[in-house]
C-alpha cells in the first residue's frame, strides 16, 4: 500500500474541518425546539439498534419514539429533520454493513479453530482448509476443504472474463465511438436488459439447453461443466462491463478525439490510440466489476454444475464441473449445521474479501482516470 502524501494528509485535514465547521454552523444556525427535537430522534435511533441487538422485546418503543418525533419535525422543522434523517440512514448503512462482517467472521471462527494445522511447530488457524482438498461432512475424519470451490471459482471467473471482457469492451466502443445516436438509444437499454434477468433463468437455460449439447457433443458422464457455466456467467456479466466502460469512452474529452482527427488520423486509429488509452483505466475497472459478478453469481452456477466438492482431474479440465464457493453456500444452507455451517460462513467471508478487494481496485482504477482527465474527484 502506497504511504499517505503530504497532499493527501492536508486534503483529509482539510475535509475534516470543513465537516466540523458546518457542524458548527448547523447547530448554530437551528433553533432549540429543532435541535430538541434532533436530540430526540438521535437518542432514540440509538436506543433502537441498542435494543435491537440485544433482542430486546422494548426495541418498539424506541423506534416508535423515532418516528412520531420525526413527524413532528417534519411538519415544524422539514429541512432540518430531512437533514438528520438522511445522515441517520447513511450511518446506519454503514453501521450494518459492518454488523454483517462482524457477524459473518464471528460465525467462521469455530472451524478456522478446527482446521488449524501446524507447520514447524507454529499453529496456524484454518490452514488446513487450504492446503488439502478433501471436503467431507459425514464420514470421518470430517474435513472442510475450501480448495475445490477456489478452484472452481477461479475457474468460472477466468471464463466469465474471457467471454464478458472481449464483448463488453467492444460492444462499449461501438456504442461509444461508433453507432449513430439513434442506434445506441436502442442498443444501450437492450443490453442493460440482460441484467434484469434473473440469474436463475440464465441458469434454467444453461441446463436444459446447453449442458445437454454439451453431454452429448463432448461425451461427458452427466451434465455440468466449468466451460458452460462460465460461459453463461459471461454474457450475465456482460451489461455491466459495457455501461461502465462506454461511460468511461464516453468522459474522453473530445478535444482530445478532434486533436488526433485533425493530425490527420483515421477514425479506427484515433479509438485505439487515444480513446482507448485514454480510457484505460475506467475500461479496466468496467471489466474488474464484471469479474466480481461473475464471482458473486450464484444460481446459475448452482443449477448447472454437479454439486460434488471436489477437484476435477486434471485441475485444467473445464468440460466438468464441481462446485464453486457461491453454489456451495446455496446448496447445503438449508440442511447444514454445527461446523458445517461454519464452513459455509467461512465460504462466504472468501467471496466478501474476495469482492471487497475487487471493488476497491475498480473504484481506484477509476479515480485514477477521472484524475488523469482532470474530472472532479
Amino acid at each position: 500500500m502506497a504511504p499517505v502524501t503530504d497532499s493527501e494528509s492536508g486534503r483529509i485535514n482539510s475535509a475534516v474541518s470543513t465537516q466540523l465547521r458546518r457542524t458548527r454552523e448547523f447547530v448554530d444556525e437551528t433553533e432549540p425546539p429543532a435541535l430538541a427535537i434532533i436530540a430526540v430522534m438521535t437518542l432514540s435511533l440509538f436506543a433502537a439498534l441498542v435494543g435491537f441487538l440485544a433482542v430486546s422485546d422494548l426495541t418498539i418503543v424506541p423506534f416508535v419514539v423515532f418516528l412520531g418525533t420525526a413527524a413532528i419535525g417534519w411538519v415544524r422543522y422539514q429541512e432540518e429533520t430531512a437533514y438528520v434523517i438522511a445522515l441517520a440512514m447513511t450511518v446506519s448503512t454503514i453501521l450494518i454493513l459492518g454488523l454483517i462482517i462482524v457477524f459473518i467472521f464471528r460465525e467462521s471462527v469455530p472451524v478456522i479453530r478446527y482446521e488449524s494445522a501446524t507447520v514447524y511447530g507454529v499453529t496456524v488457524p484454518g490452514l488446513r482448509m487450504f492446503i488439502q482438498p478433501d471436503w467431507d461432512a459425514v464420514s470421518p475424519p470430517i474435513r472442510y476443504s475450501m480448495v475445490p470451490m477456489i478452484h472452481g471459482t477461479v475457474m468460472v471467473t477466468l471464463i466469465a472474463s474471457t467471454v464478458a471482457a472481449p464483448l463488453g469492451v467492444s460492444a462499449a466502443l461501438f456504442l461509444s465511438e461508433i453507432a449513430p445516436a439513434t442506434v445506441r438509444e436502442v442498443v444501450k437499454p437492450g443490453v442493460e436488459i440482460l441484467a434484469g434477468i434473473p440469474s436463475i433463468v440464465y441458469g434454467f437455460i444453461g441446463f436444459t439447453v446447453l449442458g445437454p449439447w454439451a453431454s452429448d457433443q463432448f461425451q461427458t458422464t452427466g451434465q455440468g461443466s466449468y466451460l458452460f457455466v462460465g460461459i453463461v456467467v459471461g454474457l450475465m456479466a456482460l451489461p455491466t462491463v459495457v455501461s461502465v466502460a462506454e461511460d468511461a469512452l464516453s468522459s474522453v474529452p473530445e478535444s482530445m478525439k478532434s486533436g488526433s482527427l485533425a493530425m490527420g488520423t483515421t477514425d479506427w486509429q484515433t479509438m485505439t490510440s487515444i480513446t482507448l488509452p485514454a480510457a484505460f483505466s475506467g475500461v479496466s475497472a468496467a471489466v474488474l466489476l464484471g469479474v466480481g459478478r461473475a464471482i458473486g453469481e450464484t444460481m446459475a452456477a448452482t443449477v448447472m454444475l454437479r454439486g460434488v466438492p471436489r477437484l476435477t482431474e486434471p485441475l485444467v479440465n473445464v468440460f466438468y464441473g464441481q462446485e464453486t464457493l457461491t453454489s456451495i453456500i446455496a446448496r447445503n444452507y438449508g440442511e447444514a449445521d454445527g461446523l458445517q455451517m461454519d464452513a459455509l460462513f467461512v465460504a462466504g467471508a472468501i467471496l466478501f474479501v474476495t469482492v471487497l478487494v475487487i471493488s476497491v481496485g475498480a473504484q481506484y482504477i477509476e479515480w485514477r482516470m477521472h484524475k488523469r482527465l482532470g474530472g472532479e474527484i
